[in-house]
């Protein structure tokens, strides 16, 4: 197996946020100043001056990703204490109002809020992106094709997003309703190959749709510029365990299907109407809910279909080394998502300022 087959990648965006008040704070230079010479490369700032952004290098295996994004995360809430501000992962802040929000002084970022106006600046979300290193971007192509399939299941455990400017939206996952208003969002069209994938690109640079291929912003996606397969369908976990589960569940479900593509085993490749059925759903109900099995016909609980595709992946698993962390996904069943947990804390307070304490708390759980 080659080295860079199925590394690992991990980004995660994290709200600055002050302590007193549990508002954002666009505070990012303050931290940027001293995260430059401690982190360097792996801390950069997002569009608003509220969210910070931090990624591994490339990882090995899943052991060395924990360990990265634990040190990650530990050094950011170092950096954001010693500015008297907190660190906190969620997918959407519970109550912080977007027009509050300062914009990052980055001429791209002036470009896309000039492109997009109001959609750009309402746009304040916060993501879990996962790399899984590829052995080449062919391969990468036929693999997304089949892995778009497990995007609304994997989705649904990371949902930790249910509020909006002070409200329960009734959704597990806002974020991902906030971030469809961009276009070239949610899952993508299937390709037949990276040549029909590249003249895709190349139509919308031509047209002046976008200048780079970073402007396609899929729930999966063919990295424009590295050999990976990048998954970005997940609300940022509250905490580094949910994290790890998830890119460890993505990468297992990428070894698997690139397995059968090599072996000539196929797949069912589905369409996307129907693929966002179940994405819907996802981002309504969370674990909560039933996904369509398509196979079947019918209406399936989200907690079987989970079952089902850990048994799917199960086979990659120990060769993979990550047992340990893929098992972590049943906890999160039986515990609730991010999603959940913040209801729970909202229906028996009725504080949305306990919300925004909880998230705080779980942001740096086991860095210790």
């Amino acid at each position: 197996m080659k080295s860079k087959l199925f590394t690992l990648g991990i980004e995660e965006e994290f709200q600055i946020v002050d302590p007193v008040s549990r508002d954002l704070k666009s505070h990012i230079e303050e931290i940027l100043e001293e995260g430059k010479i401690i982190l360097r490369e792996n801390i950069k700032p997002e569009m608003h001056q509220s969210v910070v952004e931090v990624g591994t290098d490339i990882c090995e295996n899943v052991q060395d990703a924990r360990r990265e994004v634990s040190k990650l995360r530990k050094t950011l809430s170092g950096l954001a204490r010693n500015n008297g501000l907190r660190i906190a992962a969620a997918g959407t802040h519970p109550f912080a109002r977007w027009d509050a929000q300062k914009i990052t002084d980055h001429v791209r970022y002036h470009e896309i809020v000039e492109d997009m106006q109001q959609v750009a600046r309402a746009n304040l979300i916060f993501g879990l992106h996962v790399h899984v290193g590829m052995p080449d971007r062919e391969t990468a192509i036929q693999v997304m094709n089949t892995a778009r399939y497990f995007l609304p299941h994997i989705f649904a455990l990371s949902t930790n997003s249910p509020f909006w400017k002070g409200r329960d939206t009734g959704f597990k996952s806002y974020r991902i309703k906030i971030f469809e208003r961009f276009p070239r969002t949610g899952i993508p069209d299937i390709f037949e190959s990276l040549s029909d994938y590249e003249d895709y690109i190349k139509l919308l640079i031509k047209t002046n749709c976008i200048d780079n291929p970073k402007r396609v912003w899929w729930d999966i996606r063919l990295h424009p510029f590295f050999d990976t397969l990048e998954w970005r369908v997940c609300d940022i976990p509250m905490r580094v365990d949910e994290t790890i589960a998830l890119a460890a569940l993505m990468q297992a479900v990428t070894a698997k299907l690139y397995k059968l593509f090599k072996q000539n085993l196929g797949f069912r490749i589905y369409k996307t109407r129907l693929l966002n059925e179940n994405r819907w759903r996802a981002a309504r109900y969370g674990i909560h809910g039933k996904l369509i099995d398509f196979g079947k016909q019918e209406e399936v609980p989200l907690v079987d279909l989970v079952e089902e595709l850990l048994d799917f992946v199960d086979d990659e698993v120990d060769e993979l080394g990550s047992r340990k962390e893929i098992d972590y996904i049943r906890e999160i069943m039986r515990m609730g998502t991010g999603a959940d947990r913040q209801k729970k804390v909202w229906e028996e307070t009725k504080d949305i300022n306990a919300v925004v304490d909880l998230i705080i708390k779980e942001t740096v759980m086991g860095l210790e």
